[in-house]
């Protein structure tokens, strides 16, 4: 009998342990924007959209001011899952189209993996875009215990929920045909996910929304809330967009802004929604809640962002294009109010959250980022001397915007090629100095030119040859299925290893030098300087 009362104390604090464990832990909310504009927040000084939520964040923890995406949706979203740079993932140029069959490596780490790992709750609630054609690359076979969402992006914000007019809105695989705003269903679902989640364990939970991505929609009453809103903003400063801006007002279009403004301010409540919850649970102070956006805002005709005063916009590698509204809520440990003004890519998240919770960051694979949180507590400085590199082709094939930066100088160059002629202008920026862009000192400083464009030449060897580029169009005759639900091939009809391609494989290594510049069929192998862009070594 003493025996057996011994080892019900033992297990009672043992449970007891494991309970102060769990409650010592913070809780994550990851909540990523879809192309929202830079001016488009109250906390960047916007008076005119309501955005009372994103402006608590920043206000109860710091502004990361200096926070950089890719410039398009899927190459943010690998590199958040990862903590990888994606040229190496195959993830760059282009989204994932529907009609691809691209994704992420099967042997890549997922941010979600780790800390379910670690004895977390994971949840996904939202737009994923990051591979659908098998399941290996579906949100439940990458560490997200549960998935409540869709596959692709543009479903639209009310049922049907489709793309390409199929079905596209499930709960972990099983098609759902919920009902109401799509923003306000993934606040819902966050809600009741953190409402009915298992006390004794920490929860990681990703929350990308669709908003405010084309094509807008949004309830009537925020509609008319913001009928009369006039477009008052200046030009973005990229040439493809302004164009589009200029084509729309001699056509008399009807300006996307006042539309645009209230699918951010539904998005906001949304977001205020699931604070509310976090309050209501007693949960915030140890919570951490991340929002940024997965690239800048779409200064376009039909996009209705604003980015001022930064330069250009989605697909742009100007600053208008990559960085983001961004802001860090945690209140056990961030200070109030507080602002971090050293480059922090997404490419740093994962590190970082990793870092905050006690996890181990042992991916299968080296990180392409860095653990910023002395930054984010102790406001350190965190000196970015390593180069970041970002790439779009998005929307034109063939005309590819690139960069190179650190703290100090920044390289774009837009390259644009033609059957028989390639067009390259290079743009050089003290953007320690110049932040908006406005002064090119390409001519000035030949030497940095010439430098920063080798670095970008030898980053973007490191392509894998099949990755995605730009391909607005499906492979004539292609069709979309009824039910995006039943097209990821299962594993059990799948080979057990990823295919080594057409090549015999002891050729395949003499091969990918051959490719030199024109990519890797290697995966993970970064070419040596030496070799011109050819023989390459393991990462």
């Amino acid at each position: 009998m003493v025996r057996m009362w011994g080892v019900f104390v033992l297990g009672v604090l043992s449970s007891l342990a494991l309970s102060a464990q769990a409650s010592d832990r913070p809780n994550v909310v990851v909540i990523v924007a879809d192309d929202l504009g830079w001016a488009d927040v109250g906390f960047h000084g916007n008076q005119i959209i309501d955005t009372p939520s994103l402006d608590r964040i920043a206000a109860e923890g710091a502004q990361l001011n200096r926070f950089y995406t890719t410039p398009i949706c899927s190459p943010t979203r690998a590199a958040l899952m990862t903590g990888r740079d994606p040229i190496r993932l195959g993830v760059a140029y282009s989204t994932i189209m529907p009609w691809q069959n691209n994704g992420i490596h099967p042997d890549e780490t997922f941010l979600p993996e780790l800390f379910l790992s670690a004895g977390y709750q994971t949840a996904m609630v939202g737009k994923w875009h990051l591979g659908h054609a098998q399941q290996s690359y579906h949100p439940n076979s990458r560490g997200f215990e549960h998935f409540y969402g869709h596959l692709h992006t543009e479903v639209g914000f009310y049922p049907p929920f489709a793309s390409l007019g199929g079905k596209d809105f499930q709960r972990n695989g099983v098609s759902i045909d919920d009902q109401g705003y799509e923003s306000y269903l993934l606040a819902d679902e966050v809600s009741r996910y953190i409402r009915e989640r298992d006390t004794e364990k920490p929860f990681f939970i990703y929350m990308p929304f669709i908003a405010p991505h084309t094509p807008l929609d949004a309830p009537e009453e925020l509609q008319t809330k913001y009928a009369d809103m006039a477009d008052d903003r200046g030009k973005s400063r990229s040439k493809m967009a302004d164009s589009t801006r200029f084509m729309a007002k001699v056509t008399g279009r009807t300006s996307a802004r006042p539309m645009y403004a209230a699918v951010v301010d539904a998005m906001d409540q949304a977001i205020g929604r699931v604070l509310d919850t976090l309050d209501r649970e007693g949960l915030a102070d140890n919570t951490i809640v991340l929002f940024f956006s997965d690239n800048g805002g779409a200064v376009y005709a039909i996009g209705g962002a604003d980015n001022a005063p930064l330069r250009g916009g989605k697909g742009d590698t100007f600053e208008g294009g990559i960085r983001v509204v961004a802001a860090m809520r945690w209140p056990e440990k961030i200070p109030m109010g507080s602002r971090v003004d050293s480059i922090m890519s997404v490419m740093d998240v994962l590190p970082t959250l990793a870092s905050a919770a006690g996890i181990d960051a042992d991916t299968q694979f080296r990180l392409d980022g860095r653990n910023m949180l002395p930054a984010l507590i102790d406001g350190q400085t965190m000196p970015r001397e390593k180069l970041l590199f970002f790439i779009s082709e998005t929307p034109f094939k063939n005309h590819v915007n690139v960069t190179a930066f650190n703290d100090e100088w920044k390289l774009i160059q837009r390259i644009e090629t033609g059957f028989s002629s390639v067009d390259v202008t290079q743009f050089l920026f003290n953007i320690a100095e110049d932040p908006h862009e406005h002064n090119n000192l390409a001519q000035q400083h030949p030497d940095i030119v010439a430098d920063l464009a080798d670095e970008i030449r030898h980053w973007r060897n490191l392509y894998p040859v099949a990755g995605t580029r730009s391909q607005l169009m499906p492979p004539p005759g292609w069709k979309a299925p009824l039910d995006w639900t039943d097209y990821p091939q299962q594993e059990t009809v799948l080979q057990s290893e990823p295919s080594g391609g057409m090549p015999p494989e002891d050729v395949i290594r003499m091969l990918d030098w051959q490719y030199g510049e024109n990519g890797r069929l290697i995966y993970n192998c970064e070419p040596y300087r030496w070799a011109g862009g050819g023989l390459c070594k393991r990462q």
